[in-house]
């Protein structure tokens, strides 16, 4: 089954956040010479001018503007944009590690703000709200079977510190509605989802971004481990879309010794800067694996490169994205920010990893899916790199550029056909869905048995689950005959469980319990395991 079942969930973040960039941490003083006057750009002032002037209808020039640097920046390369100032705030939180909120996770469910969790010593539980609270009223604004998007509830819940907002929520078994008010705060956003110990001696840190504060959490993660017996390291990079350039050197930094090439960087007008190894790393010197996929990019791609090349570790998992581009961002005032590639990134043997660009942005973001026409998911065969794209690593391995990392080890998607019915049916969010609904329903229930170990040992995915699994699938028009049916029922229990169990325990729970059907994650397991 791998990671297939999961491909909607994942290549809807990809597409709807976009590939996260390899950036640079803002200048300030990008700006001003982006600002000065010249000769040779004042024809474009005075085309403004004149369809201002002289159009025959009204015109907003303001967005006309906007427009054209759209269109510039998309006929230049995929990853440069123009930010419009009302996105601008939740772009940035996105890579800050941390914003003013209430402090929940939530989703709309039936027209309805659901809270998933809240954070633990937020603002949101020290008030008394609950996972499984609806909310109703956002203050004097009814947010319940309005349409509301997530959009709206973030402009809603959030806000600057210590400002107070009001909610009623629905609490399931409490007739009427409770009054709460909540104090905002400052909001982490952690890029290190879990860090756990597999076993006695393998421990496993998931990092979905490289934020702010992600070389931070690593060294945290790392010691945590550490403290708790590892000997052993997996990394999980997979679907991890990038971020800033910096902290990804810092990671790295922490796994190889010192005076070590990690990355370097040069553009037309940033000259050539080699990034090295800097102090003594929590784990220079152990075992370390990094698992990647097809979602794997950018900063992601950096951690990859540096360890491969340097001969250090093990990269195991499918090609990478690739997107060897680094961006700065330049503030624009209250006209928005400039996200502009300067640089390309080469990998420490002088790869370039990123892939061509014909000049749709949309054909290129998609890029991935082709890869499952070609075979390439499914067939290390039908991969293929022009000898032209050889590099030799120190220890004499060949590797490639031109178009991604390939990993060392190579694990294919599953292409059984017994596997058809079950992965439309997860794919369409069906099993997700239910997933939740279930949670939501019996959460008390779920909560009684401690904790994920003893829920795992005792919950039982019945027959009746899979016939309403069934029942909504139907509806959706997907159907499957009885040997469908059967490899559906066997395939779709244990991520049922896995589901039902992050709504509830968190996501630390969600791995714990999907890792057994894993394969990327028990090739690396199987991999360190051989290892003395």
């Amino acid at each position: 089954m791998k990671n297939k079942s999961l491909m909607p969930i994942i290549y809807s973040a990809i597409l709807v956040a976009g590939i996260f960039l390899g950036i640079y941490l803002a200048k300030s003083n990008g700006i001003t010479a982006a600002s000065q006057s010249n000769d040779d750009m004042s024809y474009i002032n005075d085309v403004f001018s004149l369809i201002d002037k002289e159009y025959v209808d009204t015109i907003n020039i303001k967005d006309l503007q906007v427009k054209a640097v759209t269109h510039i920046l998309e006929s230049m390369d995929p990853h440069s944009e123009y930010i419009k100032p009302e996105v601008l705030e939740d772009v940035n939180d996105n890579l800050q590690g941390s914003f003013h909120g209430i402090g929940v996770s939530f989703r709309i469910e039936k027209d309805t703000i659901a809270i998933i969790n809240t954070i633990k010593g937020g603002p949101s539980e020290k008030v008394g709200i609950m996972a499984g609270d609806r909310i109703v009223y956002v203050g004097d604004t009814l947010v319940a079977g309005t349409k509301v998007t997530n959009k709206d509830a973030m402009r809603l819940l959030k806000g600057p510190k210590k400002t107070k907002v009001d909610v009623k929520i629905k609490r399931r078994g409490v007739d009427e509605l409770l009054d709460f008010t909540i104090v905002r705060d400052v909001i982490p956003t952690h890029s290190v989802d879990v860090a756990y110990m597999i076993d006695d001696e393998i421990g496993f840190v998931k990092m979905t971004k490289f934020s702010a504060t992600t070389h931070k959490e690593f060294v945290e993660a790392i010691k945590k481990l550490k403290s708790e017996g590892m000997k052993k390291l997996i990394i999980d990079l997979r679907d991890n879309t990038g971020g800033y350039l910096g902290e990804s050197v810092g990671v790295v930094d922490e796994l190889l010794e010192d005076n070590k090439l990690i990355v370097y960087t040069e553009g037309e007008h940033r000259e050539r800067a080699y990034l090295f190894s800097r102090h003594r790393g929590l784990w220079e010197d152990k075992d370390v694996v990094v698992l990647i996929n097809e979602g794997s990019a950018s900063a992601s791609e950096i951690v990859a490169g540096a360890l491969q090349d340097n001969d250090r570790g093990t990269i195991i998992g499918r090609r990478s994205f690739g997107k060897g581009l680094v961006q700065e961002q330049f503030d624009l005032g209250e006209n928005g920010a400039l996200r502009l590639t300067v640089a390309r990134y080469y990998t420490p043997t002088g790869r370039c990893i990123q892939k061509p660009f014909t000049g749709n942005k949309e054909e290129y973001l998609l890029e991935e899916y082709s890869r499952y026409t070609t075979g390439e998911m499914f067939n290390i065969d039908s991969i293929h790199f022009a000898d032209s794209l050889k590099y030799i690593t120190p220890k004499g391995r060949i590797v490639y550029g031109g178009g991604g990392i390939m990993p060392d080890i190579y694990v294919p998607l599953e292409n059984d056909s017994s596997h058809y019915f079950f992965n439309k049916m997860a794919n369409s969010g069906i099993l997700f869905q239910y997933a939740f609904d279930y949670a939501d329903a019996h959460r008390k229930k779920i909560l009684s048995y401690g904790d994920v170990k003893n829920f795992d040992k005792k919950f039982v995915f019945t027959d009746a689950m899979f016939d309403e699994l069934m029942r909504r699938a139907e509806e959706k028009k997907i159907t499957g005959n009885k040997a469908d049916k059967d490899k559906a029922r066997e395939l779709s229990e244990p991520l049922f469980k896995a589901y039902v169990a992050r709504d509830v325990f968190g996501d630390e729970a969600f791995y714990v319990l999907y890792e057994p059907i894993d394969e990327i994650l028990q090739e690396a397991i199987s991999k360190l395991k051989a290892e003395i």
